[in-house]
């Protein structure tokens, strides 16, 4: 070909699109991304634009380009409806998106043209010499499809709207993504015991700018739900049910509010009627399941020998729900541990054992995940299997994980409460002295392993692993 395929690659990484954005394809499961996707457009949620030159990008990595073309084919019309004076600003990223794809097809010539139109409209929209000036709207772009590939990127996600905003700090979808963004980065640092509050006041402004956003509306109203100012907090709820009754994106939200009010039987209502028009949806799965496991634990903390039936039931239920959630969502690392835990319930413990295998076998875990996923799998083989030693060398797992979390907190609590017991009645062997030793070491609580570390060797004087542990203190004291 007479374009040389170096000089076109060098021109194609300069591009702004989402082949130069770095959303990997490990990090999520893209039927999934494609499912969610696809039922937004069909509620209008956000910009079809936008969804349009994800779903191509998503296409592309499932290896169909020609459909990927088509989704950009879509993406140009939807510029044309909507942006007839601004075609070329509006048309960046799908123009970018076609040049990569025509690349990977090798189609050299076609893709070389698509650099060139954009290439010339910075130009042309760039009052300087240097052609590369930043658009708040490609930001923005950027900033939905980081969303989309999940908690890994939600920091960069924060950082793309917050940029847009320089630029525009009263335009009401970059107010919206940034609130947004702000959120979900905010449910992990709590998981990671930082006590903040910082999304409240963007999820404010977000609403103000855009009173007809029930699904803003929803998540400010589960802020305040946090921040326990729950009548405020349902008082939206309410407001945004007249707008938006129908909505699946605003309901499983309602539905969330009111489960966590314990309001269960009023929750599941709306995730059914949710599930009607999105009855693919993994959330809205995970959030029934999570509702029928709320009512198993009132039936068994209200009647003393609950009827067997309705137990079997509640189980059969919340599994089916939190399998379905799983199925939809090979990521869905909360939904796995859930559905372990009710198989053990249901005393189906291969089962248990091979989903808690599936849960830690997600390829986009971050530390918090690690520590909470040793902790149930700690209590399963404590209370389930019966086995105190696995149970014990699976929170040792979670503690030696040295960040704080509350799922690492959890891990400290039950292995003190296990050890202490048997400690307590007389019956601590070397083994349990040592444990404790390790866990007081893992705490930085010195002195207490020192003691414990001694304990162990009184038992056991040979024991090579105490006698190296207990110097290795005192030389750091």
């Amino acid at each position: 070909s007479t374009i040389s395929k170096n000089s076109l690659k060098n021109s194609l990484l300069q591009l702004e699109c989402h082949f130069t954005w770095t959303l990997l394809k490990q990090d999520v499961d893209l039927d999934n991304v494609e499912e969610t996707t696809g039922d937004q457009m069909e509620f209008f949620v956000k910009s079809s634009i936008t969804n349009y030159n994800l779903l191509s990008y998503i296409c592309h990595l499932k290896n169909s380009n020609e459909e990927a073309l088509r989704n950009l084919q879509q993406a140009e019309e939807e510029v044309k409806k909507n942006y007839p004076d601004e075609i070329a600003r509006r048309s960046l990223v799908t123009w970018g998106n076609y040049a990569w794809i025509y690349y990977y097809m090798e189609r050299y010539e076609e893709a070389q043209t698509y650099v060139s139109k954009v290439e010339n409209s910075y130009k042309k929209l760039s009052s300087t010499a240097q052609w590369k000036i930043q658009l708040p709207e490609i930001y923005a772009e950027q900033g939905w499809a980081l969303l989309k590939f999940g908690r890994k990127y939600y920091e960069r996600a924060k950082n793309c709207f917050a940029n847009a905003l320089k630029n525009e700090p009263n335009n009401p979808e970059f107010n919206v993504g940034y609130a947004t963004a702000m959120y979900r980065l905010e449910q992990f640092s709590q998981r990671q015991c930082e006590d903040v509050s910082p999304s409240l006041e963007p999820l404010k402004r977000a609403v103000e700018l855009n009173p007809e956003d029930t699904i803003i509306m929803a998540l400010l109203a589960l802020k305040l739900q946090d921040l326990k100012q729950v009548d405020e907090g349902e008082r939206y709820i309410e407001k945004a049910m007249e707008k938006t009754p129908d909505l699946p994106y605003f309901l499983r939200y309602a539905a969330k509010f009111y489960r966590r009010r314990e309001k269960v039987d009023k929750a599941l209502e709306i995730l059914k009627k949710a599930l009607a028009v999105t009855p693919k949806s993994a959330f809205l799965h995970h959030q029934v399941g999570l509702c029928y496991r709320a009512k198993l634990l009132q039936l068994k903390k209200t009647t003393r020998y609950p009827p067997q039936e309705q137990v079997e039931e509640l189980i059969r239920l919340s599994i089916f729900h939190f399998k379905t959630a799983t199925n939809q969502k090979t990521t869905f690392f909360s939904a796995y541990i859930d559905l372990a835990n009710m198989y053990a319930e249901g005393k189906r413990y291969e089962e248990a054992e091979e989903t808690f295998q599936k849960a830690f076998q997600v390829n986009i875990l971050c530390y918090d995940d690690k520590q909470e996923f040793y902790y149930h799998y700690g209590n399963f083989q404590r209370f389930h299997m019966e086995s105190k030693s696995e149970a014990i060398r699976s929170y040792i797992e979670g503690l030696k994980i040295e960040k704080d979390s509350i799922g690492r907190n959890k891990c400290r609590n039950a292995l003190e409460k296990l050890l202490g017991q048997r400690i307590q009645r007389g019956l601590g062997d070397a083994t349990d002295f040592g444990t404790l030793g390790l866990v007081h070491s893992l705490n930085g609580e010195k002195h207490e392993a020192i003691e414990c570390y001694e304990k162990a060797i009184a038992l056991c004087p040979d024991n090579e692993e105490y006698l190296r542990a207990l110097s290795e203190l005192q030389l750091s004291i």
